[in-house]
């Protein structure tokens, strides 16, 4: 530490705030809070630090500090400060992505979105949501409500017309000109932050007065109208728990920390009733304490939800409980306590929790080394961890008549076949690729996205194919609620990559190891598309064949594939064999058909007359 450090420590005032040590290029390096910013920055140097702290004072060269007015404005601000800048001493967890949210993206038209990843990107975030059927009937008021818009188009008012959502009056369609203005629109959009974040009061108010003048002028219609809305805000912000319950609604904390890694469980209990569990992570280079690992957790954990419980259980005590408390009973607009159950029903609660990190920890940390090309695939397409589950998707068709669509698995370094799903394309989607692919991903993900799946969603969605394909994917994950799921097109002829977002296709040398897991994945689903295609049309082939025979009906038929496994068993079969399943009369002429078209029955794979 230098000589200018220890003055600046020296000279820290007695008051409440953040305080920053930098780096030698003025990067922070660790940001904490204080009650007393002098007496606290001062104690780094009377005490034995951990090794993490102690190799930060090591780098730091500079000092900087931000006064606030009291405890629970620096902890709000050093949790800002750490989302902003990613300290590399602070502790950084990272999150099992299961929780559903809502986003309004900071777009100059903001579009309502379902998501299971919070990212630095500037949008508001909401939730999460339990169960997460919430958050569709969430975007579904707001819709109604406010009209703002949920599709993925660039807003640039040049469409002729709009879509049907504006139609239905759920959408205000700023994608055409002239429909809706900027201020209009940024008014719809402040009313749904509002109701979303659960300040539903002055709304209802709104309501309530729009519905009674609406009556007054006669429009009944419109006034029933108001008045269902009304009442489907209040069901939901109350029923339905958006903001915040009364009686057991604790969150459990459990963690695990073996040297320079951790894992926390949390038990979402609402009601008395376990709800929910989210896992998160960490992992740095110096061993960490519980305590500290909790102190630095809690408040990035509690800055991205707004359901906050009444109480909070954890398994260690934390530095200034009071403050936390403090801040999250602000947060919520109720008192929060947080407790250290000792013994009883909550102690076990407690346990169950730790047992949970414990198995997430194993889960997480089991020793088995990261693939290379999932490596390469986290840098590529900027992922927050290397893929470990990727679902890949392929359509194969015949003259139109018959469309077949394969999905494939890749998870944690190998193919899994147990995941591998054939869909038999319907409608008139079977006469256009790119509507083929959207069925089924809609059908595969649609599970996801409704009931959290067997497997829950893949870190990445390969396409066989290019700027079409993607783009066909996207509109499926868009309607099914799933869109944070991030995709990749290789199209096959150029080895091309298409991402999203992104004007021109990217070309990686061949020996790039995400390159090569993408095309593996690629050519497997591709492999199985083509087999299980042909395996089909061969078969329904065959079996129409049968439909040809004089005398036989459809249920004469299934009863020869029954018996015989297939149209060309039928035609192997001596007459013999077939009058014992459909009488001799009808043997003969069997016999006689197949004899009469040997060339067809060579074609279906008839074997050798055994009469």
């Amino acid at each position: 530490m230098t000589g200018t450090l220890r003055e600046k420590i020296g000279s820290l005032p007695d008051e409440p705030g953040i305080y920053i040590f930098l780096g030698p290029e003025g990067q922070p390096l660790y940001v904490g809070k204080a009650r007393s910013l002098r007496r606290r920055v001062a104690s780094y140097l009377a005490r034995e630090l951990e090794p993490r702290l102690e190799r930060m004072l090591a780098e730091a060269v500079d000092l900087d500090f931000l006064v606030t007015r009291d405890e629970i404005e620096a902890l709000e601000l050093e949790n800002q400060w750490i989302k902003r800048h990613h300290p590399r001493f602070n502790i950084l967890l990272r999150d099992d992505k299961t929780y559903p949210y809502l986003k309004l993206t900071a777009e100059p038209w903001p579009r309502i979105a379902f998501t299971r990843r919070i990212r630095a990107d500037g949008a508001d975030y909401f939730g999460p949501f339990l169960p997460g059927g919430l958050a569709r009937r969430a975007i579904k008021i707001v819709q109604k409500l406010f009209g703002v818009r949920t599709c993925r188009i660039e807003i640039d008012g040049r469409l002729p017309r709009p879509c049907l959502y504006y139609d239905l009056k759920r959408c205000l369609a700023p994608c055409v000109a002239g429909l809706t203005t900027a201020a209009e629109y940024g008014a719809a959009v402040e009313r749904a932050r509002q109701f979303l974040g659960g300040r539903t009061e002055k709304l209802l108010r709104d309501l309530r007065r729009e519905m009674e003048a609406a009556a007054e002028r006669l429009a009944f219609e419109e006034a029933a109208r108001l008045r269902d809305l009304a009442a489907e805000v209040e069901a939901f912000t109350g029923g339905n728990r958006l903001s915040t319950v009364t009686g057991d609604d604790v969150d459990v904390f459990g963690v695990h920390v073996q040297k320079n890694q951790a894992a926390v469980a949390v038990l979402v209990m609402r009601g008395g009733h376990v709800v929910d569990r989210h896992e998160l992570f960490w992992e740095g280079t110096d061993p960490v304490a519980p305590a500290d690992l909790l102190a630095e957790l809690l408040p990035q954990y509690y800055a991205r939800t707004t359901f906050l419980p009444a109480e909070v259980h954890l398994p260690t005590a934390v530095a200034e409980p009071e403050a936390l408390a403090g801040w999250l009973s602000e947060r919520r607009g109720r008192r929060v306590q947080l407790r250290q159950p000792q013994r009883g029903a909550w102690a076990s609660r407690l346990e169950l929790a730790r047992r949970n990190a414990n198995l997430a920890f194993r889960r997480r940390f089991r020793g088995a080394e990261t693939d290379a090309g999932a490596l390469a695939l986290q840098e590529l397409l900027e992922l927050p961890e290397p893929p470990r589950r990727i679902e890949g998707f392929d359509v194969s068709t015949f003259h139109g008549a018959q469309t077949y669509a394969s999905l494939v698995v890749w998870q944690e370094g190998r193919l899994l076949k147990s995941g591998y799903r054939s869909f038999a394309i319907r409608g008139s989607a079977r006469q256009d690729d790119f509507a083929s692919l959207r069925q089924a991903v809609e059908r595969h993900l649609g599970r996801v996205a409704g009931a959290g799946g067997a497997s829950g969603p893949p870190d990445l969605l390969l396409v066989d194919g290019g700027r079409g394909q993607l783009n066909a994917v996207l509109e499926a994950l868009a309607t099914v609620g799933v869109e944070e799921i991030p995709v990749v097109g290789l199209a096959e002829r150029e080895e091309e990559l298409y991402l999203p977002g992104r004007a021109e296709p990217l070309r990686l040398p061949a020996r790039d190891p995400g390159l090569q897991l993408l095309q593996r994945l690629r050519d497997e689903a591709h492999r199985f598309a083509l087999t299980r295609h042909r395996r089909r049309r061969s078969r329904e082939a065959l079996a129409s064949r049968l439909d040809e025979v004089p005398g036989i009906g459809p249920r004469r038929r299934q009863r020869l594939l029954r018996e015989f496994g297939s149209a060309a068993g039928v035609a192997a079969a001596s007459e013999a064999e077939l009058a014992r399943s459909v009488g001799p009369a009808l043997a003969g002429r069997l016999r006689a058909w197949f004899a009469a078209a040997d060339g067809d029955s060579a074609r279906i794979g008839a074997g050798p007359n055994r009469a």
